[in-house]
């Protein structure tokens, strides 16, 4: 056999087992997305053309004369895999410039794609047969045998991803890829030189130089497929380096399947000098020497894969805690999930705070009061539980961008979890304590405003009050003018409205007083209907409708006083609210020891952005509004003990509801 013989024999084989290694690789990581499903058919295209051509150079090497059946599949193979091969370089190119962002107008890449299919389909549907009928193939020379049609679709496609390809380059995440992407430009545009000088152009050249020429253009693609095992290993492209373990797996079957054919070939050899058995009985014991400096090198590349992760889950540990310091529990959940995705690599992260008294985990991950769902084992192994003493404290999910998580990320993120609760508690202990110390600020601010509007208040009443005096005191006057008298009512209103102010500044500013220790009652309902009746004319001028619906003997423990503030209060911002037609219901219910009073009105609601706001004293909405209304609601019932809860919107985005409670008196508790 001439040296060329064995150049393709070793070329074709490393060919096969590299394309097979590559899909095996790709249904191992099972990723869900389209290049990778195209690179899959890409690879096993090729895989056709070197396992077709393997078997047709076998046969010729074992057979003086090769069997015709064998002939035939393997020219259906090369044929097959040929004629797809180029609309599938094409559509991966396409694929993977959509995922780099590449890919601005998708109106014509089912379009080229379609065009692409079709002629690659068309062609192994003519050629197969006629082929196979002819009986006779170029099997150094396939592009010869095929005609012009795929010469020129195949030239077309290479072109293309040769620009394509370019592009990559351009825009490459890092030097590595860079690098990568202008080797397969180079790689691309010497195939399109050489499909042009080969079967287009027709350059002339020597019977020997020709077939060589087609032995070097059959093994090109083996370069880039081996170049890519270094940059996913290396570099992790396409996020496949996460996976080692299938890598080292995979890798460790094809040496071992390279090494039993390389046993085979060197029995063949000696067969003249050594039985067959003989030769691979000694060099299946050679493997035995290379048992202990293997496991060195295993053991000391495990080692160093070990420290690389746990270095990373510390530095990454750090970064959390430092994050955990802010004090604010939803962004530490926010810093986790993200930095745990990028630092990994991970497809998605979401990371759950648990109640450790109510949480359980088993086969399906659940909690006490939901309806729990059996998943999938492999959707069941991406969760890590963060647990302490007391139970479990949270869940990380961590979602691959393959198949499954792999063991170095498995065992690290385990150990990362363990780290967590530490973090946890500690932004939770800030977080108090951040909190205490606002509640603390703001009593203290309201202390000063409360003295402040005081003083203002004391010091104004009284001026006013004279100035009221004397202006009623000229109403009286049958001499005054009629133009004066109406001025002088508006002047007299407006003091009326300005003393109702100071006296709510008044009575946010008087300390709070337990009175509900103090036997102070009430009988709800008739406060209600004195306030609703004070109240009814102003919803009249307004024209809004006001609904009562109140029971008779029921007392609470509060004073008269301080529940007519709190419904009129109330109901005045219900009516404020509500615009012309619309509806205010006031009803009371006493139920387990309480009596609960709730205003609804049907207005257009309160915003989003002030629903936190609403309770925080001298926060409006309203332009001539002090902001005080809500929040003397909120503090006197909380003096008689009580609970104030609001809903908003109530029905069709409209609408707000309150709820006081307040205790019953205990006698009156008792008959209920």
């Amino acid at each position: 056999m001439g040296s060329l013989v064995y150049i393709r024999l070793i070329g074709l084989t490393a060919g096969t087992l590299l394309q097979l290694f590559w899909m095996v690789v790709i249904l191992g990581y099972r990723r869900q997305r389209n290049f990778e499903r195209v690179f899959f058919f890409v690879c096993l295209a090729l895989f056709l053309f070197y396992a077709g051509s393997l078997l047709a150079l076998n046969a010729q090497i074992y057979y003086p004369q090769p069997p015709l059946g064998v002939q035939e599949f393997a020219i259906a193979l090369i044929v097959t895999g040929l004629c797809l091969l180029p609309a599938l370089l094409l559509h991966m190119h396409v694929e993977f410039a959509e995922t780099r962002g590449l890919l601005k107008d998708k109106r014509w890449k089912w379009a080229i794609l379609l065009l692409f299919y079709a002629a690659s389909v068309h062609l192994v549907i003519h050629s197969v047969p006629i082929r196979i009928t002819a009986r006779r193939f170029n099997f150094l020379l396939p592009g010869e045998s095929l005609g012009d049609g795929f010469q020129w679709l195949f030239s077309l496609a290479l072109f293309w991803c040769a620009t394509w390809e370019f592009r990559f380059r351009r825009n490459a995440l890092d030097r590595p890829q860079r690098y990568f992407h202008g080797f397969l430009t180079l790689v691309f545009t010497l195939a399109f030189l050489s499909v042009i000088a080969l079967h287009i152009a027709r350059v002339p050249l020597g019977s020997e130089t020709r077939e060589a020429f087609g032995v070097a253009f059959s093994l090109l693609p083996i370069a880039p497929f081996a170049a890519l095992i270094y940059l996913v290993y290396r570099h992790n492209f396409l996020q496949i380096g996460r996976q080692k373990s299938l890598v080292y797996a995979v890798s460790a079957t094809f040496l071992a399947l390279l090494y039993l054919s390389l046993v085979r070939r060197v029995s063949g050899w000696l067969e003249p000098v050594l039985p067959p058995e003989a030769s691979a009985a000694i060099l299946v014991f050679v493997l035995v020497i290379f048992i202990e400096p293997l496991q060195r090198v295993l053991g000391r590349t495990l080692q160093e894969a070990a420290h690389r992760e746990m270095e990373r889950v510390q530095r990454l540990s750090a970064e959390i805690q430092q994050e955990a310091r802010q004090g604010n529990l939803k962004e530490l959940v926010n810093f986790i999930e993200a930095r745990v995705k990028a630092e990994f690599e991970l497809a998605s992260v979401s990371f759950t705070l648990l109640d450790p008294s109510k949480a359980e985990l088993r086969l399906v991950v659940t909690a006490s009061g939901e309806r729990p769902q059996r998943v999938s084992e492999a959707v069941a192994s991406q969760y890590f539980p963060v647990r302490q003493k007391q139970g479990y404290v949270a869940m990380l999910r961590a979602e691959p961008h393959g198949s499954a998580i792999s063991g170095e990320t498995r065992a690290a993120l385990e150990f990362l979890c363990e780290q967590l609760p530490g973090a946890l508690d500690l932004c939770r202990l800030i977080e108090e304590k951040l909190r205490l110390e606002r509640e603390l600020a703001e009593r203290e601010r309201l202390a000063v405003l409360g003295q402040m509007a005081a003083s203002i208040s004391h010091n104004l009443k009284n001026p006013l009050g004279s100035i009221k005096t004397i202006l009623q005191v000229q109403m009286e006057n049958p001499e005054l003018p009629d133009s004066v008298r109406g001025e002088t009512r508006i002047v007299l209103e407006e003091i009326g409205r300005l003393s109702a102010k100071l006296n709510q500044l008044l009575q946010f500013s008087r300390p709070a007083v337990r009175v509900g220790s103090s036997g102070a009652t009430c009988e709800a309902g008739s406060v209600i209907e004195e306030v609703v009746s004070v109240l009814r004319h102003e919803a009249e001028r307004r024209g809004i409708e006001l609904e009562m619906q109140v029971p008779e003997g029921v007392k609470v423990a509060a004073a008269g006083d301080a529940v007519s503030e709190i419904v009129s209060n109330l109901v005045v911002n219900a009516l404020e609210a509500t615009p012309r037609g619309g509806h205010v219901s006031v009803s009371a219910a006493a139920n387990n020891g309480a009596c609960a009073f709730t205003i609804e009105d049907d207005g257009l609601g309160i915003a989003p952005a002030a629903r936190e706001k609403i309770l925080r004293p001298f926060f409006t909405t309203k332009a001539q509004g002090t902001g005080l209304g809500l929040a003397i609601v909120a503090r006197r019932v909380a003096e008689f003990r009580g609970h104030l809860e609001w809903e908003s919107p109530v029905k069709n985005g409209r609408g707000s509801l309150f709820r006081v409670t307040l205790p019953l008196e205990r006698g009156n508790e008792a008959k209920k």
